[in-house]
């Protein structure tokens, strides 16, 4: 699949067949989350691969943070169902000791990012989907996991074969409300 195809027809996927994901399928996903540019190329980012059911239903239980879904009308995490249901989940995890800091700025979000920016798009070119999910309980999915107290999990990935074909992406907004030239225009 051609690069611009990809980033424009990738859909988050919710929903996941029982197929399970290739040994090769997952290691190109990882890989390509390993070629993501990082800060000064130090290379932050940590992955925990998790194919367990019985950890995967525990995984999808520490994503529901009710003080965040409950003030948004949601009575579960979207996509907590697609934590449980994938064949596989990435835990994407970063050693902010291992990654900048200026001005008060941590570059560790970013280079997480830009793995998982890599992740997502190398798994819809293969014929696979994923999600990113971003609420969870840190201190608890680390004790299950294993992760060391430094380091923080900035993300969780469903991923697996769609049960369905996804549908068409919600309208993005036009480049002329989120593009400014030469300086910010009001």
């Amino acid at each position: 699949m051609e690069t611009l195809e990809a980033i424009r027809t990738r859909r988050s996927v919710r929903k996941f067949s029982d197929r399970p994901v290739e040994p090769e399928k997952l290691q190109a996903v990882l890989e390509a989350a390993r070629q993501a540019p990082t800060w000064a190329n130090m290379q932050c980012s940590r992955f925990v691969v998790v194919e367990e059911p019985a950890v995967k239903a525990r995984i999808s239980e520490l994503s529901y943070v009710e003080a965040f879904f409950a003030t948004r009308g949601y009575k579960s995490n979207p996509a907590q169902k697609a934590l449980a249901d994938a064949p596989v989940v990435i835990v994407a995890c970063a050693d902010p000791n291992n990654s900048g800091e200026l001005r008060g700025q941590q570059y560790y979000l970013a280079d997480v990012g830009i793995a998982a920016e890599n992740l997502m798009l190398a798994a819809h070119a293969l014929g696979l989907g994923s999600v990113f999910v971003g609420v969870f309980d840190e201190e608890q999915l680390g004790e299950l996991l294993g992760i060391p107290a430094e380091l923080r999990i900035v993300g969780l990935f469903p991923l697996g074969y769609p049960l369905e074909e996804a549908k068409a992406g919600p309208p993005r907004k036009p480049l002329d409300e989120i593009v400014h030239y030469g300086k910010y225009q009001v």
